[in-house]
């Protein structure tokens, strides 16, 4: 590594990596042929007036300006007014779990998550690791780890199968994320996978592979926050050697992929700026008009106000166009999101989404937790240090997201080269085996009047999933005539349900019969004033988390507000033990 110190301590700007594709550095050979830096800095034009231009040497197609993409026509238009005639369709009520595959170059260092922005933050980890394996930032960039994600053991066929054997009912695929890399054919950049990389379609080879495994099929963009998120790229070390020598971002060759400096002020987490406002705008109207997904997602609230209120018309008259009529889509936006400058969320115009997070209670729209099983990338410390969701985790999760009008989309990593890890092999294996057995209490099931009791409580909002569940904690679903109490945990001997006591406000008749998933045989129960109190088998089948049909329980309709609350205060003293 000093030689590479020394020559770009010495060596002129000029000398730096031209504009051509990036070669692959690090463990991979490296050509050592440069070409100069374009004299001439890009040109850039506001949206609605004309076309962004980057540098003829990048060879960067030019962005449409707003006009020149209209939303596809239909009902819906950018106005809230318009966008709150949105109605989720049941069928994503009924899927309730879904897989994603987030996934992309950041994955080959095997850092972890945000890689193309750390690695230019001195001092961090990330920064160091990169300059031990790859070379200092302002020579080996971000540009220089693209080339060298192969993906070369990706079987997107077996994934989809393994996914849908693990439950899931639609598979998301990460599209872009804050690296501004494209995992499409992308129309309007031109740093996409198809391009470089893997020379591949990753999405739409996802989405011929979901098809086939009949599973219904998205895409994830968090393009939005690329602006503001590769500002270090433009930066430099503060000490040392190469102090003030600048990282490769600043290469007027690569500002198509690190994009240009910031105007001041402009460091929230999407920009302020019109022409990247304008770029993200034309890269997302290509994703769907050519993928047309019947999930999208967007990292943080909906981006940039009516431009982004557009895409939402185009997605939903895209989709209504191609289901005869019908709006099927879904489009994810995160409401409260805590970072400074992410965007607007409107009730009514799109399914919520809680990051890494949950519910505290039954919500009367359908929402999403999306969460991952370790990293959000590939990183080699989660097997090391033992920080994989286990399965027990996941379905505890899923039944509590499920219980209270949501759904959960899980992440599960895949390694650089596009095969799993074998920790995620056997989570797979292990929610394969239990969907099997309890499948019927989570899929098309909606929420009882109340979600559950127990000794735990979830917090409202993103990032809080660390809830220690335990076999005490029990929620419920429903489905036709059929109640299903569901423990997280396997509890010893004995359940009892205080929510089903005699006395209980919820139990105007029954229950006539009580079973325990994957097990044929009777079980004994009996309903006192403590309880629905049930022996278990001695061989309960179920790992990880118990299932009860509870049949021919008749339920109050009337049941007020203040009788609800009353009920779950009562609850909650039951358990203060």
């Amino acid at each position: 590594m000093k030689s590479i110190f020394l020559i770009s301590l010495l060596a002129p700007m000029a000398a730096l990596a031209g504009p051509s594709a990036p070669q692959p550095v690090g463990k991979v050979e490296t050509s050592t042929a440069k070409a100069p830096i374009p004299a001439v800095p890009p040109t850039f034009a506001d949206a609605n007036v004309g076309r962004v231009e980057y540098p003829p040497e990048a060879h960067a197609p030019s962005i449409p300006a707003l006009g020149e993409l209209p939303p596809c026509p239909g009902p819906f238009d950018s106005t809230v007014e318009s966008l709150r005639h949105y109605k989720c369709p049941e069928w994503f009520r009924d899927a309730k779990f879904g897989i994603w595959a987030h996934w992309g170059p950041q994955a080959v260092p095997e850092d972890g998550d945000w890689y193309a922005r750390r690695l230019y933050q001195e001092g961090r980890l990330f920064y160091r690791d990169h300059l031990a394996e790859y070379g200092h930032p302002s020579k080996s960039g971000y540009k220089d780890i693209i080339p060298l994600w192969k993906a070369g053991k990706w079987d997107p066929d077996r994934l989809m199968s393994l996914y849908k054997a693990a439950g899931a009912r639609y598979f998301m695929a990460q599209a872009v994320h804050h690296d501004n890399f494209d995992n499409w054919n992308s129309k309007y950049h031109k740093w996409n996978s198809v391009a470089m990389g893997p020379k591949k379609d990753i999405v739409g080879t996802w989405k011929e592979a979901a098809k086939k495994q009949g599973l219904h099929f998205g895409v994830s963009e968090h393009l939005g926050h690329a602006y503001t998120f590769l500002l270090p790229s433009h930066g430099a070390d503060k000490k040392g050697p190469l102090a003030g020598v600048p990282y490769d971002g600043n290469d007027p060759a690569f500002s198509d992929l690190c994009g240009m400096p910031a105007r001041p002020g402009d460091d929230k987490w999407y920009s302020t700026d019109p022409r990247w406002q304008q770029e993200w705008y034309a890269r997302i109207h290509d994703l769907i008009s050519q993928y047309q997904p019947e999930l999208l997602y967007s990292d943080g609230g909906v981006p940039f106000g009516e431009i982004g209120r557009k895409i939402m018309a185009h997605y939903y008259n895209t989709d209504i166009r191609k289901e005869g009529g019908v709006l099927n889509a879904v489009y994810f936006a995160k409401k409260n999101y805590p970072f400074a400058g992410s965007g607007e969320f409107f009730d009514g115009t799109c399914v919520m989404d809680r990051e890494r997070g949950g519910s505290d209670d039954i919500s009367p729209d359908p929402w999403q937790c999306d969460t991952s099983t370790g990293d959000w990338y590939y990183n080699r410390r989660d097997a090391r240090y033992h920080r994989y969701k286990t399965s027990a985790k996941v379905i505890q999760m899923l039944a509590d997201t499920v219980s209270k009008n949501g759904n959960l989309l899980l992440n599960v990593t895949l390694s650089p080269d596009g095969s799993l890890p074998p920790e995620m092999e056997t989570l797979l294996s292990e929610l394969a085996d239990w969907m099997k057995i309890n499948g019927e209490a989570i899929f098309s099931t909606r929420p009882w009047v109340i979600y559950g009791e127990g000794v735990s409580e979830t917090s409202n909002g993103a990032f809080n999933e660390n809830t220690p569940y335990s076999p005490f904690d029990i929620r419920f679903t429903r489905k036709g005539g059929d109640l299903y109490a569901i423990t997280l945990g396997i509890p010893a001997d004995k359940v009892a349900i205080h929510a089903l006591a005699t006395n209980s406000p919820l139990v105007s008749a029954g229950p006539s019969d009580v079973s325990l998933l994957g097990c044929p045989g009777k079980l004994h129960w009996i309903m006192t004033d403590e309880g629905l109190v049930i022996d278990l088998p001695s061989d309960p089948k179920a790992k990880s988390a118990l299932c009860f049909k509870i049949s021919g329980l008749t339920t109050p309709t009337d049941l007020s507000k203040a009788v609800l609350d009353d009920l779950k205060r009562a609850l909650k003293e039951e358990y203060r033990f």
